[in-house]
């Protein structure tokens, strides 16, 4: 920049657009964080309870600092790419003074005066006494903007008729830039100029500008001229015409009183002269056409012609106005060499002062710019300091993190082993008096049952990492009840913690999350190879919500598109109002959901409600089904990230959409058939494991039974269960086979290891609450049982789905025979079975 005020411009607006830049970050990082928008979609139990949620404003109390502490100014000479391509200006000075410069001054004022500049911004700013900011005031900026108008509304009368233009606009200077020529005479008076003399400045300039005009102005006279020329002889043309016709007609009518005893041949010779007259007549009309369209050109010419007259006249008017400061200045030239002869002593001794002023001012502004350059290089130098002190800082803040992050994990591993030697080392005391060492044991042991909680007094001993009594879902982490079962849940918990930590360190799946989400801010999210994968890895908590609605949208929108308006609302009302067989077991299930979940724990809790709304919504919708247990527990995890419709619709994908018909009905045809299935899958991915259970005569489909009909709730830890409710949404029902086959695969080595069908038996009712690492589950569900085709699942299913059926059909043709025999029988008619009873 040329001057310090636009140096100060040009950071302003660096500064303003950082501002921008950074807040569209924060913005567009909200948008991804509850896009589409906040309120466009509901949120279930657990995300109203998450704090990461909520979403920041922006810092009011930083843009107001920001606004008190802005420091407003505008340009008063070209910046950017317009300054660059200007030649490097001269170093001011407050005695030397120039017409070039000037003249230069005024081309960059009328440039930066232009539309779309600077938008005519009102500027403040605080300098040093050194420099000066002149800012026009508003009627100045009125005046200029009106001869700005002038200036255009005079362009376009004129446009097309002139290729060049006056290289000095002086209706677009301002008030104050456009400074008399007197007052900058007189301050440029002592100047020993080594310029061009400024009458022949002026005068070549003028000189040809005038050579261009009259050289136009006479090219348009003579085309006037050869116009005028041409209307004359097209008018002579028509009296010559008139004339003949007149003739003409003169002839016909003494023709035709002499008809009578004309030749042929004269007839013949008269009406040729009628036929040309007739073709006189028409040429006559296109000549007075022609005659109307040259007058109206002669009168566009006349007007453009005075356009350029007054054209002509403003700029001679303007070259007269230099003449006169160009004699002006002569005259004032002549007069001080005159005086310079009559004074020269008097003029040397006063130009040895002045020149030793300016000396001592050139000294002066060049100890000031030796004093800017330092400074200049200082602050760089500092800014450079500053910028890799940050970087350092930064490095070393992530080294610690990771560090901090890494002890935390491995402490979080110790305190789990620390727990499980204190349960084993908790054996009857023999003596009657206990060791100190026996005291030490209790102690801890009682500090380590203790749940983190807000009144925490302080330990006398070693305090072990506290785990909070919820996880983020609501489950409860400790056990109220058996001690030993507190110590085992509380060591579990460490080392999901531990787990979680050490996935930290890596790159989260959180960050690609973000990104996805923000490339589908402005369109439908679509089913693509990138988002399976994403939601394999699994879905964040705090998206969960939309991701599930999402889903569940997906699969049942050939439902709800048939339905009317409130359709859940209209379901429930009738439950509600009519007699409904089912609201009595679906009552006594309700407590007995989930017990173990803040949200289903007491008959007040917010997702009861809720629970028996969409439980008693479904048995309306599906008298088939009506109820059936197990339907409770998919309903509460679905209203843990979904509100009471949207879990409506969930359950409706579930049992209408995912599983097979039959599923959850009385027969329960639908689940004993996917046993089937598995069982032979198992036999195929993990033919050990199958052997060795054949071997020993376990039936594991006793186990996977709940798993397949309840989408393993409460068989496996909550973090992994809603892994496997993310994939589970989204690509149905195909997910439980693939996760049921990794939980045996994952234990494969430790159940091969039992020998006998007890304990075999025995740990498979507990082993999948011992899995806790998800990402390794994950890998062997979706890359380990690869390939795994739904064609093989279905056709499967069809096959054993015939074999089924033919066995409940044997085995209700046995009961009718034995009720047949019963009541034939006299001495069974009075057996009553204990199912009849009930």
């Amino acid at each position: 920049a040329a001057t310090r005020q636009d140096m100060t411009y040009w950071l302003q607006e660096l500064q303003q657009k950082r501002w921008e830049y950074c807040n569209n970050l924060d913005a567009a990082k909200r948008d991804s964080r509850t896009s589409p928008t906040p309120s466009d979609f509901s949120k279930g139990l657990v995300a109203k309870d998450n704090p990461d949620l909520s979403v920041l404003s922006q810092n009011a109390s930083a843009e107001q600092a920001r606004n008190i502490l802005a420091v407003e100014t505008s340009p008063t000479d070209l910046v950017g790419e317009q300054a660059a391509s200007q030649p490097v200006p001269a170093q001011p000075s407050a005695i030397n003074f120039s017409l070039k410069q000037w003249s230069t001054e005024i081309k960059n004022s009328m440039s930066s005066l232009r539309k779309g500049n600077n938008e005519n911004r009102k500027s403040i700013f605080y300098t040093t006494e050194e420099w000066e900011l002149l800012d026009p005031t508003p009627k100045d900026l009125e005046d200029s903007m009106a001869l700005e108008e002038k200036r255009k509304h005079l362009a376009e009368g004129s446009k097309g008729l002139t290729s060049s233009a006056f290289p000095f606009d002086f209706g677009r200077i301002p008030h104050k830039t456009r400074r008399p020529l007197k007052d900058m005479i007189g301050s440029s008076r002592n100047r020993n100029s080594s310029d061009s003399s400024p009458t022949e400045w002026y005068s070549g300039n003028g000189n040809k500008l005038v050579s261009e005009l009259q050289l136009k102005y006479q090219s348009q006279q003579e085309e006037l001229e050869k116009l005028k020329k041409d209307l004359l002889s097209q008018k002579e043309l028509v009296r010559l015409l008139q004339q003949t016709v007149r003739s003409s007609q003169y002839d016909k009518y003494f023709a035709s009183r002499l008809c009578e005893g004309v030749p042929k041949d004269k007839l013949e010779l008269l009406n040729q002269k009628d036929d040309q007259i007739l073709g006189l007549n028409n040429q006559l009309e296109k000549l007075n056409l022609e005659k109307d369209s040259l007058q109206q050109e002669v009168k566009n010419l006349k007007c453009k012609v005075g356009e350029l007259n007054e054209q002509l006249g403003m700029l001679m008017e303007t070259i007269q106005a230099k003449d006169e400061v160009i004699m002006k200045l002569s005259r004032q030239l002549s007069e001080c060499e005159d005086n310079t002869s009559s004074q020269s002593g008097a003029v040397n001794s006063s130009m040895a002062t002045c020149t030793n002023k300016e000396l001592q001012e050139l000294d002066r502004l060049k100890d000031n710019l030796q004093g800017y350059k330092t400074q200049n290089k200082f602050l760089n130098k500092e800014i450079l300091e500053l910028s890799a002190l940050r970087r350092n800082a930064e490095a070393r803040e992530r080294e610690w993190q990771a560090k901090y992050t890494s002890l935390e994990a491995k402490l979080c591993q110790i305190e789990s082993k620390y727990l499980i030697l204190l349960q084993e080392m908790k054996t009857p005391v023999c003596s009657e008096e206990q060791s100190p060492a026996r005291e030490v044991i209790t102690q801890l042991l009682e500090d380590a049952l203790k749940a983190e909680t807000s009144e925490q007094p302080e330990q006398a001993f070693f305090k072990p990492h506290l785990v909070s009594e919820y996880d983020i879902y609501g489950f409860q982490t400790v056990p109220e009840d058996d001690d030993e079962e507190k110590l085992v849940a509380k060591s579990r918990a460490l080392d999901l913690r531990s787990l979680s930590l050490s996935e930290n360190r890596e790159i989260s799946t959180g960050v690609k999350w973000e990104n996805y989400l923000a490339s589908t801010m402005n369109r439908e999210m679509m089913r693509c190879v990138e988002l399976k994968n994403l939601i394999r890895s699994g879905i964040p908590h705090e998206h969960r919500s939309k991701m599930w609605k999402w889903c569940v949208n997906l699969h049942v929108k050939k439902f709800k598109d048939s339905t009317v308006p409130g359709y859940f609302q209209t379901l429930l009302q009738n439950a509600l109002e009519k007699q409904n067989p089912a609201s009595k077991q679906i009552e006594l299930d309700l407590l007995r959901t989930l017990p173990n979940n803040k949200h289903y724990s007491s008959p007040t809790s917010e997702g009861i409600q809720k629970l028996r709304n969409v439980l008693l919504a479904f048995s309306w919708r599906n008298p088939d089904i009506g109820y059936c247990q197990g339907l409770n527990r998919l309903v509460a995890i679905a209203l843990l990230y979904l509100e009471q419709e949207d879990a409506f619709w969930c359950l409706v994908t579930i049992v209408e959409v995912f599983m097979p018909r039959d599923y959850y009905t009385k027969t329960l045809l639908g689940s004993q058939v996917d046993q089937r299935v598995f069982k032979d899958l198992m036999s195929e991915k993990l033919p050990r494991l199958h052997a060795h259970f054949e071997q020993y005569k376990v039936d594991y489909t006793l186990i996977t039974f709940n798993w397949f009909l309840v989408v393993f709730v409460d068989s496996v830890v909550s973090d992994i269960l809603f892994k496997i409710w993310d994939a589970f949404l989204y690509e149905g029902p195909k997910v439980i086979f693939r996760f049921a086959l990794a939980l045996f695969k994952y234990k494969e080595e430790e159940i091969l290891k039992l020998q006998d069908s007890m304990s075999i038996f025995k740990y498979l009712r507990y082993f999948t609450r011992t899995i806790l690492d998800a990402r390794k589950l994950t890998g062997i569900a979706f890359g380990d049982l690869n390939p795994f085709p739904l064609r093989q699942i279905r056709n499967r299913r069809t096959y054993h789905l015939e074999k089924v059926r033919l066995e409940l059909t044997e085995l209700e043709a046995i009961r009718e025979d034995f009720l047949r025999e019963r009541d034939t029988c006299v001495e069974k008619r009075d057996l009553i079975s204990d199912d009849e009873e009930d």
